[in-house]
């Protein structure tokens, strides 16, 4: 049976870590300063952003909001990002996604500063992590590794299987698996013989967002299985993106 990688316990621990390191700041005269950019009232957006500002209190970062109307015109959306660029107060922006359709994702991100991308999404920041010099890295990806890190397992040489190729997290966790001398294999919605991929996988990484495709009895004896997924069926009940329960009694280690 495989051991459950406790995500509030590593969470915790790395809070408590930033903590020391504000801490240091502040008594040298810096008070680290986060602005997260929400656009419209998505159900899910606000709860993100209610946790961020939560974490930003307990660590003593401040923490600024900006709730911009769902109608914001692109112009507008880029001059509130401009003025968050040239405040001294602000050392990382957030904006929140996804955004309304009528606003360009692209172009926004590409408006935050690159020393202020916080998501790290700029595609400065993804060129400094393809090259192996990251300044901001996409935060569930860089959690992903903090995980992977929890359960002492040496990456070097290990086979990877990352399903799911989105820049948000597919493709930067491979970046950062190779950064750590995995061989890795980036899985997709076009991908032949998944099942054959995944078999030979020493860790699997699952980021495809479709509820339990990935079948328990695909997973290798021993493997480490980190599911990003977070899906509800019809019944309200959520789950990821690995048949966990069959999953569990193969896998070393699993969320």
């Amino acid at each position: 049976m495989a051991n459950i990688i406790d995500g509030k316990t590593v969470a915790q621990k790395f809070k408590n870590k930033l903590k020391d390191e504000v801490d240091f700041l502040n008594g040298h005269g810096v008070k680290p300063g986060l602005a997260v950019v929400l656009v419209g009232d998505n159900p899910a957006s606000l709860i993100y952003v209610k946790a961020k500002t939560k974490a930003c209190e307990e660590i003593g970062i401040n923490s600024f909001q900006y709730t911009l109307h769902k109608n914001i015109t692109q112009k507008e959306l880029l001059r509130q990002i401009s003025e968050l660029n040239n405040d001294t107060r602000v050392h990382g922006i957030l904006v929140q996604l996804p955004l309304p359709d009528h606003l360009d994702e692209e172009l926004t991100l590409e408006a935050i500063s690159p020393e202020k991308d916080a998501d790290g999404f700029h595609p400065v920041n993804i060129g400094r992590l393809v090259v192996g010099k990251p300044l901001f890295q996409p935060c569930t990806p860089l959690g992903i590794m903090k995980l992977l890190e929890d359960t002492g397992i040496d990456l070097s040489g290990k086979e990877a299987v990352v399903v799911g190729r989105s820049n948000i997290v597919g493709k930067p966790i491979a970046l950062m698996l190779l950064q750590k001398n995995a061989t890795v294999t980036i899985c997709h919605s076009m991908t032949l013989n998944l099942r054959e991929k995944i078999e030979k996988a020493d860790v699997v990484i699952a980021a495809i967002g479709k509820p339990n495709m990935i079948k328990g009895e695909w997973i290798k004896q021993g493997a480490v299985v980190i599911d990003v997924g977070i899906n509800r069926l019809d019944n309200g009940r959520l789950v990821g993106d690995v048949e966990f329960e069959e999953a569990s009694k193969r896998a070393s280690f699993i969320t």
